[in-house]
């Protein structure tokens, strides 16, 4: 019990922290002019992913635990297109596909490109195929390549979308001064580290504890806890109707958390981290690439109704998978 209450308590702070980290982090790009540039695009995707980053690092280094910290991130990479589901089901004015900029479909292809990519290195590496640079695997600096080559070319289409948004925010908080902003921000980083910290050696004996696999706890647990920001940072959108910032934030977020595999790969010095992880791992990844697919299906053919549950065959499509790959995990990894 003392276990799953300080789990909660780490949902609580970083759902709570992460709120005000985002909305800071606007604030302070706003302020500072970084809202219209490549770079204010990238601290919004980053500062949402903030949690997966801790608690990464923290997994592969004190708590020895690359499968939970490779789990997190490949389970939030499809709890953020859950998330899709959750905000479809809540825009009732139409489906958020109709509503959606044509300019996300690039933001999902580049990010199946990516999650793809981290998947086939996964199962390279644990056929010992991938050669490494000591004890880093040589898919890292290539995944971070493919992050900013990928976060360039989504910065020309969301540019607009972004800087309507962050007008939109710096009306909302005249108020808050720069100086306030940054102050806040610092704080709530200060409490997603501290819980993004602790969050693996909870993980790792709730896995012990129940029997579960850790490749099962940090795709389910950690990533539904680390993504705690992502459905603030989406509910806050929703209420203000900036659906399009909604579904920028998580798409530009999956393509940071997969660069995460990267930084976590540098911090494990056992050697290429993707060796020494379950290979379950792999089909997260591929599922995460079939939801990117129907997210560009949906985004293309832009369905009017609502098949089942007011949900449209998209979203239903979407939830489907999710449960698929959770129940997968759960009976074939460990």
């Amino acid at each position: 019990m003392i276990l799953w209450l300080q789990l909660q308590l780490c949902l609580v702070i970083i759902g709570y922290a992460g709120y005000f980290l985002s909305r800071y982090g606007d604030i302070i790009a706003e302020k500072t002019g970084l809202s219209a540039s490549l770079i204010g695009l990238m601290l919004l995707a980053t500062v949402t992913s903030l949690p997966e980053l801790v608690t990464g690092i923290a997994a592969v280094t004190a708590a020895d635990a690359p499968d939970i910290a490779v789990g997190d991130v490949l389970g939030s990479v499809v709890f953020n297109l859950v998330i899709l589901v959750i905000l479809d089901a809540l825009y009732r004015r139409e489906t958020i596909y109709s509503r959606a900029a044509h300019g996300h479909i690039l933001s999902a292809a580049l990010g199946a490109l990516l999650i793809a990519f981290a998947g086939s290195s996964l199962l390279l590496d644990r056929a010992g195929m991938s050669p490494a640079l000591g004890h880093v695997g040589l898919y890292s600096p290539f995944i971070v390549l493919i992050y900013f080559v990928a976060v360039r070319v989504v910065y020309q289409y969301e540019r607009r979308t972004l800087a309507e948004y962050t007008a939109t925010s710096a009306e909302r908080y005249p108020e808050v001064t720069l100086r306030r902003a940054v102050t806040g921000f610092t704080l709530a980083a200060a409490g997603v580290v501290a819980a993004g910290s602790r969050l693996p050696f909870i993980a790792k004996d709730i896995a012990e504890l129940m029997g579960w696999g850790q490749s099962f706890v940090g795709t389910l647990l950690v990533a539904a806890v680390t993504s705690a920001p992502e459905i603030a940072v989406t509910l806050s959108a929703l209420r203000i109707g900036a659906i399009d910032m909604a579904i920028a934030n998580l798409l530009g977020s999956n393509l940071f958390n997969i660069a995460i595999l990267a930084v976590d790969d540098m911090f494990y010095a056992n050697g290429p981290m993707l060796a020494y992880v379950n290979s379950s791992h792999a089909f997260t990844a591929f599922t995460a690439v079939t939801m990117n697919a129907l997210v560009i299906v949906g985004l293309v053919f832009r369905p009017q109704g609502r098949a089942v549950l007011g949900l449209t065959w998209v979203s239903l499509g979407l939830f489907l998978l999710y449960v698929l790959n959770t129940w997968i995990i759960f009976e074939h990894g460990y």
